[in-house]
């Protein structure tokens, strides 16, 4: 096991090393309780700042639901990179589903979202995952969805 790979928490800079994301598209911004192949729960904190609250909903902030799903899905991206040791920006998780989605409270600018990942089953490239995205202890979200670890040249159409 690499010392990358030994590691419990990644820090935002460790993150934007295993994830091609970057503001304003990158929903997570630290990862603890990492068990490689098995689970890991991302954080991020919600700010008034976010491009998207000047218009969902200006007069009422809250974090559109497809972003909280998004949140999930980049901790699980990070952790499979993370998992295979594939650090160098050469590889890079799609989403293939999201299935069982549940939206049962909004978060709000200033909130801080946790949100543990499990994996569910790995075959190949494909990898099926859990989340849930809780404000305190209060769920706000859940759902499975599917990912596949893909070579990052398929991101921009080049075969070379």
């Amino acid at each position: 096991m690499t010392e990358t790979q030994s590691r419990t928490s990644l820090d935002y800079e460790q993150i934007k090393r295993l994830l091609p994301h970057r503001p304003p598209f990158l929903f997570v911004e630290k990862i603890t309780d990492i068990v490689p192949g098995k689970s890991a729960t991302g954080w991020e904190t919600v700010s008034i700042n976010e491009p998207y609250f000047r218009g969902h909903f200006p007069e009422y902030a809250v974090m559109p639901g497809v972003l909280i799903i998004e949140s999930m899905a980049q901790t699980a991206g990070a952790l499979v990179v993370h998992t295979l040791g594939h650090n160098d920006q050469k590889r890079v998780v799609y989403f293939m589903t999201i299935d069982r989605a549940r939206f049962r409270r909004p978060v709000h600018p200033g909130s801080v979202l946790r949100m543990p990942v499990k994996v569910i089953r790995h075959r190949g490239a494909v990898w099926r995952f859990e989340g849930r995205a809780f404000v305190n202890d209060e769920l706000c979200a859940e759902a499975e969805y599917s990912a596949m670890m893909t070579d990052s040249r398929a991101m921009v159409g080049t075969t070379s």
